[in-house]
């Protein structure tokens, strides 16, 4: 247990930053799926532009150091060239 006045209102700080973290993670792996869907319902134009908002989801957290820059263009790559995929097939 924090024994401090400060090491108290980091634990609570934590607690709140643990949580708006969680929310942003909750909601770029929301919008990943929603991409993957689309691709996997075979709609292009559908998927395209969710594919739009979802990297724009992506690069906010990278942002936010949320996630690792690298990691974010691993996945926008990844899912631009699974949305590439569907319209040349």
């Amino acid at each position: 247990m924090a024994n401090t006045a400060q090491a108290r209102k980091r634990a609570r700080q934590s607690v709140a930053r643990n949580m708006h973290n969680t929310s942003l993670r909750s909601m770029l792996r929301t919008s990943i799926k929603r991409v993957r869907a689309a691709v996997a319902a075979g709609d292009k134009a559908l998927a395209a532009e969710v594919l739009r908002k979802t990297t724009s989801v992506i690069d906010s957290v990278a942002d936010k150091k949320i996630i690792h820059k690298n990691k974010a263009a691993r996945q926008k790559s990844r899912l631009s060239a699974a949305v590439k995929a569907l319209s040349l097939a």
